[in-house]
């Protein structure tokens, strides 16, 4: 009897055991969980861009979306109307009065933005820049195309589109870092590897497509013997399709244009458009968040950059390109 109540007593106390040890590994657990990057609703984060009612936002939105779904925070759009400077100003001061928890800004000018993004850091807000930076200023960091490079592989593109050979034409956006970056990627790729290739004319399409197809059409009158065109951004890819579609060359003129909206899509799918050179943009709004995230709640870890100084954050972040033609359009279209 006795040897019968100690065997169950051992076995009790056994289980007992088991129990504890399991309560204690699922408290571990939790506490592992826990430790999970987790924001709080109330924390808002904003992102100003212009134009704010452009096709191009709504990836890199998209990627600004996931990443406060995967942190459980909030955000805001917001963004100049019309591509004015001015107006971008006073969205970000609006923004920095409500002292969110960080700011993402794509600058429509790398200059006239500099002071107020500078009182925004001062004033204890994280800023990230996305797309378009403004060098100098005490943003963080900034998140986007290797403009530079881009342009150069677009006039590798080009260049293999035109067996090496023709006059071509670039419409950009003056005044606006990111596509004189582009620009002149491309104008030194062609005067440096492609003797057979000249850069005859340069105009400004103003992230417009009316504007953009206008400086097409003068350009394609003005030098009949064009090749091809060059062009910097979205809007002015379809403005500037249409000018070679009026002038009937297309086929004659190759256009290496930018971005993935559905116009340009639509263009490389019809051959009116060879080429385009897309961004990695859901990467921009996604990681620009993430960034924002670690600087708001002190989880970054001071490093060493090229000046010397001990940073935050990479100062410069490459999201990537890719050019698509007509055999991997499909790929592109949201789906």
């Amino acid at each position: 009897m006795k040897k019968t109540l100690l065997v169950y007593v051992l076995i009790i106390a056994a289980f007992v055991l088991y129990l504890f040890r399991y309560a204690a590994e699922g408290r571990e657990k939790g506490a592992w969980e826990d430790q999970g990057l987790h924001g709080d609703i109330g924390e808002t984060y904003v992102m100003i861009t212009f134009q704010s009612g452009m096709e191009y936002w709504k990836s890199i939105l998209k990627g600004y979306e996931d990443a406060a779904d995967a942190l459980g925070v909030s955000i805001e759009y917001r963004g100049a109307t019309r591509y004015d400077a001015q107006e971008q100003r006073l969205v970000l001061e609006q923004a920095i009065a409500r002292k969110p928890a960080g700011i993402a800004v794509s600058a429509i000018d790398p200059y006239s933005l500099l002071p107020t993004i500078n009182k925004a850091v001062e004033a204890g807000i994280p800023i990230v820049l996305f797309d378009s930076g403004s060098p100098g200023s005490k943003a963080y960091s900034f998140l986007g195309t290797d403009n530079y490079n881009a342009g150069v592989t677009a006039a590798d593109k080009m260049a293999q589109l035109l067996g090496r050979e023709g006059s071509v034409g670039i419409i950009t956006i003056n005044g606006q870092q990111n596509h004189e970056e582009r620009t002149q990627g491309f104008k030194d790729t062609i005067n440096d590897r492609y003797p057979g290739m000249k850069v005859v004319a340069t105009a400004d399409g103003r992230g417009d497509q009316v504007n953009a197809r206008e400086a097409a059409a003068q350009m394609l009158q003005k030098y009949p013997d064009l090749s091809g065109i060059f062009v910097t951004d979205a809007a002015s890819g379809a403005g500037t399709g249409e000018a070679v579609l009026g002038a009937k060359r297309v086929g004659s003129v190759k256009i290496v244009s930018f971005d993935t909206n559905k116009a340009t899509l639509d263009m490389i799918q019809d051959g009116t458009i060879s080429a385009s050179i897309g961004q990695g943009t859901w990467n921009m709004g996604y990681w620009s968040l993430q960034y924002l995230f670690h600087l708001h709640h002190g989880l970054t870890v001071p490093a060493p950059s090229s000046s010397g100084q001990n940073t935050p954050l990479p100062v410069r972040v490459d999201t990537g390109i890719s050019v698509i033609t007509k055999a991997n359009v499909d790929d592109y279209y949201a789906k």
